[in-house]
């Protein structure tokens, strides 16, 4: 799947900072990056994002607040380097510097102080420099997060003898209430798609069932991309989703969603399959699995064309359908459920929403608001 024009951005400078790191700081993130992704199994996108953040908090510990780059402080030689890391930690009783091969035999890391001397002051002192530099609140949030990742990691495998992770406190991010559809304006978008859908060309097809089954099941992004046609049950209008974590979940849809899927599989895909598209469900215009970026597209255009309506993406749809369950009278577990979050307070942040939607009304109609 292409990567977005500033993942590959910062994916080549996650590269270069990752290359300059001493070796054996190297090797640990090569080591975390494989817990990462064959254990824990997470999402490439999580992968990249927490990758990027180790290297930064490695690169800060060998060179310092001002990066290898500083014109007030040169960094120190290779050899000057490898010898750091070679020297036992301060806590550790373990033999001299000439003794480090012994751990390259092992396999390990633990005797390199590049590891064993991370500790709580070293992870404050990077999120600090982060702060400084403008990072969000959100952002240092998902960096100490990271951190406290790698640290728990590296003291399991038995790179650190203490993990100081858990005592590293971040400021909360902000929780900011998502914009959102009223009903009649996600009613108006539909009805937009579908005129457009109603000429038969195969790609306005394919964008009328995109936005109905976005707004109708509250999927991610990415999980309708990976949609694949067995996916769709057609007689119980099930969507068979693979979510966070590589778990499984059954979507149900509705009725307008199931005439815009078929209509696309009868009329619109068959005009853009080639040998490329596999089982893929939603096809690009070259025939191949659709790119995340596209459905982007066709969400802000859609939205674009209803008057007075948020600027969204598919995101927003997620929200919206969300909203519109609970002020349909749906229960948060169901809603969780059908969103696949893990955690039942990430469900409850819609209840702000519909209680601030509520408030609004009120002092919009009612004599005594």
């Amino acid at each position: 799947m292409p990567t977005p024009r500033g993942d590959r951005r910062r994916a080549t400078g996650t590269a270069s900072a990752r290359a300059q790191l001493p070796a054996p700081l190297a090797r640990s993130v090569d080591e975390f990056e494989r817990h990462l992704t064959l254990e824990r199994d997470v999402s490439p996108h999580t992968a990249r994002a927490y990758l990027s953040d180790v290297v930064s908090l490695l690169t800060h510990f060998t060179h310092g607040p001002e990066g290898p780059g500083s014109t007030d402080s040169q960094p120190e030689p290779e050899s000057v380097v490898e010898s750091v890391v070679a020297t036992p930690t301060a806590t550790s009783a373990g033999p001299p510097p000439s003794a480090a091969p012994a751990d390259e035999d092992r396999g390990g890391l633990a005797a390199s102080p590049n590891l064993g001397a991370l500790d709580l002051s070293e992870l404050r002192s990077w999120l600090a420099d982060q702060r400084a530099g403008g990072a969000s609140r959100t952002t240092l949030a998902r960096r100490a997060a990271a951190a406290r990742t790698f640290t728990g990691w590296a003291a399991k495998a038995g790179y650190l003898d203490n993990d100081p992770g858990p005592r590293l406190a971040s400021a909360r991010p902000h929780r900011h209430l998502p914009a959102v559809l009223r009903a009649d304006q996600a009613t108006a978008a539909m009805e937009a798609s579908a005129s457009g859908a109603a000429e038969g060309d195969p790609v306005a097809l394919r964008d009328h069932a995109i936005v109905e089954l976005l707004y109708a099941s509250g999927v991610r992004v990415a999980e309708l991309c990976g949609l694949d046609v067995g996916d769709i049950d057609h007689s119980r209008r099930v969507a068979l989703v693979m979510g966070k974590g590589g778990k499984q979940r059954s979507v149900p849809y509705g009725v307008p969603a199931e005439r815009a899927i078929r209509a696309w599989l009868e009329r619109g895909r068959p005009q853009l399959v080639c040998a490329a598209s596999h089982a893929a469900l939603f096809l690009g215009a070259r025939g191949g699995r659709l790119d995340p970026r596209v459905v982007r597209r066709v969400v802000h255009d859609m939205i674009g064309s209803v008057p007075g309506a948020a600027p969204i993406g598919p995101h927003g749809l997620r929200h919206s359908a969300a909203t519109h369950l609970l002020e349909g009278g749906a229960d948060l577990r169901s809603v969780q459920e059908l969103l696949g979050h893990a955690t039942l307070a990430t469900t409850q942040l819609y209840t702000h929403v519909t209680v601030e939607r509520l408030k609004a009304i009120h002092d919009r109609t009612h004599p005594r608001s």
